[in-house]
């Protein structure tokens, strides 16, 4: 996935088809020279639909489109004819993907499975045929419904990436690395401050033909809840994900700190991150011996499930995805 084309944030303009407009008509025949009404209904105005894909992982493919608009639904005709319906338009999505109203930024829905659909602006309903109008005091009624207008708002959507496992981490703290050593997901590495400017997808290999999916989410710096550096813009995509495996070297200054601060910026930003299950990998294990790595386990936070590794020299990564799975499937 190139850099350039993750776009997971997207705002438009979606304005619904109005209804078309009921008829006025009466039946009028060579031998029934004043026939009862007979004018048909208008057609529904077409919708703006939202569908699930399973084969997108972006929402690139809406970033130019910012204006959406649906056809209007015809009028209706005599002989009770009804007029067609606006076409609706189907706008394909990632699962994830989030529908909010624009000016409110409420959330709207969300769009989770392959092939769901959702109505996102409702076309305006056809207006009534004045053959719906007859009554016992009025047979000839010369008045029928006018269709109703359509929708006209202004959207945003988000992705919110679906995965199992999400890596939270400080820039370089070694989450493409890993992701990169165990998965076939090629993300772009370097010891520099935010490498990996979009979230990553890989897809990890696990016993007897099992797998699942894992999420390399950029880093997070102090102040990211704020939306200092990349932050706010990534941390959204964390809540989908089932695991949060926690990556600091094992060359950072103070482990418990690096991992408290990154507790708190989750907290900040989605106090129900904190609710889910945790596992701490301390990277760059191969740097270290075994009495080393003994003496830095005082060190380490004592409420999460622990592990030394190295996406380097392969150290304890089966061990890692062990736990993994574990935490994965034991609800």
């Amino acid at each position: 996935m190139a850099d350039s084309n993750f776009i997971d944030y997207v705002k438009f303009c979606s304005r619904s088809g109005a209804g078309g407009a009921g008829s006025v008509h009466f039946r009028r025949e060579k031998h029934v020279p004043k026939g009862g009404p007979d004018g048909g209904d208008g057609g529904r105005g077409g919708h703006i639909i939202l569908r699930g894909n399973a084969q997108h992982w972006t929402l690139l493919h809406l970033k130019y489109k910012k204006h959406v608009i649906a056809e209007e639904g015809k009028n209706g005709e005599g002989g009770r004819r009804k007029g067609r319906d606006g076409k609706d338009i189907i706008l394909d999505v990632p699962l994830g993907t989030v529908a909010k109203d624009a000016e409110t930024m409420e959330v709207l829905f969300e769009i989770t499975e392959d092939g769901q659909e959702v109505i996102l602006t409702p076309g305006g309903r056809g207006g009534l045929g004045n053959d719906h109008f007859k009554t016992a005091t009025n047979q000839a009624p010369h008045y029928a419904q006018p269709g109703e207008p359509g929708i006209e708002e202004w959207i945003v959507l988000e992705l919110k990436l679906l995965a199992d496992v999400g890596l939270v981490g400080f820039p370089n703290a070694g989450k493409s690395t890993l992701l990169a050593s165990i998965s076939a997901a090629k993300p772009e590495i370097g010891d520099y401050p935010f490498t990996t400017l979009v979230p990553n997808l890989g897809v990890i290999s696990y016993r007897d033909d099992k797998s699942f999916v894992m999420a390399d989410i950029p880093g997070i710096i102090e102040g990211a809840a704020e939306g200092r550096g990349l932050g706010l813009r990534f941390l959204r995509h964390i809540e989908r994900n089932s695991i949060l495996l926690f990556m600091i070297p094992a060359d950072a200054d103070n482990i418990q700190q690096q991992y408290e601060i990154l507790l708190s910026e989750l907290e900040q930003y989605n106090p129900e991150l904190l609710d889910k299950k945790r596992i701490l990998a301390i990277t760059k294990a191969d740097m270290l011996d075994e009495e080393l790595i003994n003496e830095m386990k005082k060190d380490v936070p004592k409420d999460i499930p622990s592990i030394f590794i190295s996406s380097v020299s392969q150290y304890n990564l089966d061990k890692l995805k062990d736990l993994l799975w574990q935490a994965i499937t034991n609800d």
